[in-house]
């Protein structure tokens, strides 16, 4: 090698070195951005000369980039219910806009890919990160429950209206008191606990058919306790209130078996002839140790309406064990569980992604919804995809395709953080400043020698 091949080592070691450098400047530039991923500098050396390897010399060097995208940031919480990270292997899909016509993005349908969560609902409804990519995902039929096709597409949530669901299942659980304090109930009074159907003008005690008309409904209230109550809707979102009363009508006392009847109220302005409240149509007996016997897990309420709005059949789930009748010192029903699975419309409120990856929707009728879904996808070689502006990566041929199916899990409410360490990068940064302080040396020395072979012939 001659003082020129010197030379020319030196200057690649230069431009290679002031190649790390801008990589380290640039990794300590994005220490702070959300799921940035650092590039290394890798170094090939360069072996000009004889193909004897006796005869070979070290060259030059050139400086290549080398990507770190399967390195994982650390996961960080946040505040943000649309805030979203990848632990593992994966990427979010997304797109830029080609352009916008008033105001509202128009998409080209090329996807791009990121790992930057940080998505918030801009004015036209779309997911948005922060650098200006458009999350992309699978909508959810917000009735069915089930994936509306399956390719992804921009997410827009704006003006979402959650259709009213009709009651169709009540959950009831319950403890029924031994001796129910009813207003009629005297403890010095055998008997007084339970229903006389004596004192009505038609018996309310035929399970099936049994009602009680408006010129009872008093006695019928003195004679029974509380069972609760509990909001229905219609298939237009239509409220109507429930009302459930118990009345014993045996008891082991009176020689007889510890029997319940339940009733709902029809009508709440009821009178004279006009029905006021229904026997539900099952006898719900008890043994000795509180439970029913025989066992009641479902009962059917038939033609429910309720103050003029028809609820249809309703279905009454009791799990086994729900109803029960123990010896209560209030002498009143202690209710455990009232719920019906019902709802009236609902507007939008606010949107949160879980877990499991599915954007949820809280509407103004307090129910909770899936409205979309969000995949991730992979690569057979990530480290090869091309890196855009914003922390989102273009698919090469080196890279491979975009593969469904990824292993990485979303965290919702979190961030990924840079997977830069400062303290690394500062130590690079002293040992590649050192060596192109080297090999600006390496020059000053060639020129030396350079200048001595030239003062020889003088």
């Amino acid at each position: 090698m001659g003082l020129f091949d010197a030379l020319n080592s030196a200057v690649s070691g230069l431009q290679a070195q002031s190649f790390a450098i801008q990589n380290i400047s640039g990794n300590i530039a994005n220490s702070q951005t959300i799921a940035y991923k650092g590039i290394d500098t890798s170094f090939q050396n360069l072996i000009p000369g004889d193909s004897v390897p006796t005869k070979q010399i070290a060259g030059g060097v050139i400086a290549n980039s080398r990507a770190s995208n399967t390195v994982q940031g650390t996961i960080q919480s946040t505040h943000s219910t649309t805030d979203i990270a990848i632990n593992g292997n994966g990427y979010f899909i997304v797109q830029s806009p080609t352009s916008f016509s008033a105001s509202v993005p128009v998409f080209g349908g090329v996807d791009n890919y990121t790992r930057r969560g940080d998505f918030q609902l801009d004015a036209n409804g779309y997911l948005v990160n922060g650098a200006g990519y458009y999350l992309e995902g699978i909508a959810i039929d917000q009735t069915t429950g089930n994936p509306i096709g399956s390719v992804a597409a921009p997410l827009q949530f704006q003006s979402n209206f959650l259709p009213a669901s009709a009651t169709t299942q009540i959950t009831y659980g319950l403890n029924l008191p031994a001796t129910p304090y009813t207003n009629s109930f005297s403890a010095s009074t055998p008997n007084s606990e339970l229903l006389n159907p004596a004192d009505f003008g038609t018996d309310p005690t035929i399970a099936g058919t049994g009602t009680v008309v408006g010129s009872d409904v008093t006695t019928f209230v003195n004679e029974s306790i509380d069972g609760g109550s509990v909001t229905a809707y219609n298939a237009t979102g239509t409220p109507a209130n429930i009302q459930l009363r118990w009345a014993k009508v045996d008891s082991v006392a009176s020689g007889g078996t510890d029997t319940w009847e339940l009733f709902y109220q029809t009508d709440a302005s009821a009178t004279g002839a006009t029905v006021g409240w229904i026997n539900s149509g099952t006898s719900f007996v008890f043994g000795t140790n509180g439970q029913l016997n025989p066992a009641i897990t479902t009962f059917t309420l038939t033609g429910v309406t309720v103050n003029g709005i028809s609820l249809g059949n309703l279905t009454v789930n009791s799990p086994t064990g729900a109803i029960t009748q123990f010896a209560s010192t209030s002498g009143v029903a202690t209710v455990n569980n009232l719920q019906q699975n019902g709802y009236a419309a609902g507007q939008l409120e606010t949107i949160s992604v879980n877990d499991t990856g599915n954007i949820s929707g809280t509407f103004s009728n307090g129910q909770t919804v899936a409205l979309a879904t969000v995949p991730l996808v992979h690569f057979n070689s990530p480290n090869n995809l091309k890196s855009l502006d914003g922390g989102a990566y273009q698919v090469t041929d080196a890279s491979g395709p975009a593969l469904a199916g990824a292993s990485g899990k979303i965290i919702g409410q979190s961030l990924e953080a840079s997977n830069t360490d400062i303290a690394t990068e500062f130590t690079k940064l002293i040992v590649t400043q050192q060596a192109y302080s080297a090999n600006t040396k390496v020059i000053t020395t060639a020129n030396l020698m350079s200048q001595d072979l030239l003062n020889v012939i003088r």
